[in-house]
């Protein structure tokens, strides 16, 4: 089998181009003035916007992610800078005045309205909501969001004598040692409250910032603008809020139930929470692999388990050195797939610590690395942006499926349950989580004048109504009012989580469908993903094979399918 990447031939823009503005205009430029004089045309036109489209994207994807590879590195930052800076602001109006060359066209009505249907609604959508004096509140804002990357990318901590990056120290929260747990949670706690301050001044400045985008877009506050901004042509902001109360209904009992019998397994009076995440067998923590290397070579063994097509896309993405997944000082925390629009291939990026959430992270990455791949064909760039409820159905559904194949991390039986055990109880554990975050973002764009004091206790109310991680918070007031700040998507993409909800349920549908079929699952999930964004999203989630739901009724049904699930596990 070939693993090279032959990337799609460009018929529009020079190949050789490089990305400078003076470079670009004239590009841009030939596009607004060029005679459009039938439908055939017209499809051309948007096929060359789309090339030139797709090779900006990637030039800003590379950018992006050599930073957040080398947070330290200032000519990495400045490279960025320069995109959000020098480009960004002025390709914005010229994009705008295409979306209106397009919507004004005569022969728009002669394109295929099916094939079209989505992109042209959020065309509309776009033209809709923009306005000029934005382009330079979202320059300011893109550069002062990477800010975070910056100020917790620096963060490490001693510990015994050795230095840990926060994601390393995350492993000693599993010890069985309870002093030792102890001892690492409250050292992590406390390097994160260094940096509070900045980061809470920080923030201050991006909600005033997002909430004058909203103002001067017409809306009375962020949060009204980013429902439409995002596109949520299927839900609204009340949706949202019925869901997080049949999460609290239907889930957080049974993760009440479950912390009950951990703090008995534990043999504690109170669950702390560094208690939530060490084994109650009395086993060290899992460790599916033991480096970096072996972590790629294990996920490509098991997504060809799966389909010998899946393991060829990660086999590929190794081949062509688009992984990094090794914890450092200096790079940026969390991880993510990042589509490379013109390759047609995906970089995965992530702090590997060798933990069994490290595992997960690597199939959930992979689960959206498998949907770039199957995407990289679409006719437009645009058809391959789907929304954050399409994307994280791939990858979260991934998770799960994957879980057959575990057996090449887990050759011993008893790690291998132990690992469902884990993975089944985190995927219930994510829903009051994502709830928590979302309701909070609610909270902070309604109310954009708070102070960081309201905003803390205002975290607190809304974390303790979803069980506060089921733990007691006891004599660690200023911790708890903390936590938020680890969250990236707070300060980097707002409004970007409720989708974690949405597709988990989606995702756990799949799951079920592939336990009682897993040839005809697995054959409409990949149709699904292939789709990319050319259907409606409950289109999207029907061609999956499952519904596009939410309701009370629906979680309590799937919450339950879980447990059952969990409880065959022992």
């Amino acid at each position: 089998m070939s693993l090279i990447i032959n990337k799609k031939q460009r018929t529009y823009i020079p190949a050789d181009l490089t990305i400078t503005w003076e470079n670009l205009e004239p590009l841009f430029n030939e596009l607004k003035s060029r005679e459009i004089s039938n439908a055939d045309e017209l499809e051309k036109w948007l096929k060359d916007r789309s090339e030139l489209e797709a090779a900006l994207e990637e030039d800003f994807a590379w950018r992006y992610i050599k930073m957040s590879c080398d947070t330290a590195n200032e000519e990495l930052v400045k490279s960025f800078q320069y995109f959000a800076t020098e480009i960004e602001p002025k390709v914005s109006p010229l994009s705008n005045e295409l979306n209106k060359k397009f919507v004004d066209s005569p022969y728009m009505d002669h394109l295929d309205k099916q094939k079209y249907f989505v992109y042209s609604r959020a065309i509309k959508k776009a033209l809709e909501i923009y306005r000029e004096e934005n382009i330079e509140l979202f320059t300011t804002l893109q550069v002062k969001q990477q800010k975070y990357q910056g100020i917790t990318g620096a963060m490490s901590v001693e510990i015994n004598g050795q230095e840990y990056t926060l994601e390393q120290a995350s492993v000693l929260i599993k010890d069985l040692n309870r002093e030792l747990r102890e001892q690492a949670w409250k050292t992590v706690q406390q390097r994160r409250l260094l940096d509070k301050d900045d980061l809470n001044i920080l923030f201050d400045e991006l909600v005033r910032l997002r909430n004058q985008v909203a103002l001067n877009a017409g809306f009375e506050n962020y949060r009204d603008y980013m429902f439409q901004a995002l596109g949520r042509f299927d839900y609204t902001p009340h949706d949202c809020y019925d869901f997080a109360s049949a999460i609290e209904k239907e889930i957080v009992p049974i993760l009440k139930e479950q912390a009950e019998k951990r703090r008995e397994a534990l043999g504690l009076t109170v669950l702390k929470p560094w208690d939530m995440e060490v084994s109650v067998s009395g086993k060290p923590a899992l460790k599916p692999f033991n480096n970096g290397a072996e972590l790629i070579d294990k996920s490509i063994a098991c997504f060809n388990a799966i389909d010998p097509k899946l393991g060829e896309k990660l086999a590929t993405m190794k081949a062509n050195n688009l992984f990094d997944v090794e914890s450092r000082k200096g790079k940026a925390p969390g991880g993510y797939n990042y589509p490379l629009a013109e390759t047609g291939a995906p970089f995965i990026f992530m702090n590997s610590a060798n933990s069994l959430r490290d595992l997960t992270t690597m199939v959930h990455e992979g689960g959206h690395a498998i949907h770039t791949f199957l995407t990289a064909n679409l006719e437009l760039n645009d058809f391959k942006h789907c929304p954050s409820e399409v994307a994280e159905l791939a990858s979260m559904s991934m998770e799960l499926i994957s879980m057959d194949n575990w057996d090449v991390y887990f050759d011993n039986p008893e790690e291998l349950n132990r690992a469902k055990k884990e993975q089944l109880a985190d995927v219930l554990k994510t829903l009051p989580w994502v709830a928590v975050i979302d309701q909070f973002q609610h909270w902070i764009y309604t109310n954009p004048n708070h102070t960081a004091a309201d905003r803390e206790e205002t975290f607190k109310q809304i974390y303790s109504r979803f069980g506060a991680g089921f733990t007691d918070w006891e004599g660690l007031e200023k911790e708890f009012g903390n936590v938020w700040q680890k969250q990236l998507h707070l300060f980097e993409v707002p409004f970007y989580y409720i989708e974690y909800a949405i597709a988990q349920l989606g995702a756990i549908a799949v799951w079920k469908n592939y336990k009682e079929n897993p040839a005809k699952a697995l054959e409409q999930y990949l149709a699904a993903l292939s789709l990319g964004y050319t259907k409606p999203m409950n289109e999207i989630y029907e061609t999956a094979g499952i519904k596009f739901d939410f309701s009370a009724e629906y979680v309590k049904e799937l919450a339950a399918f879980v447990k059952e699930e969990l409880d065959k596990l022992g």
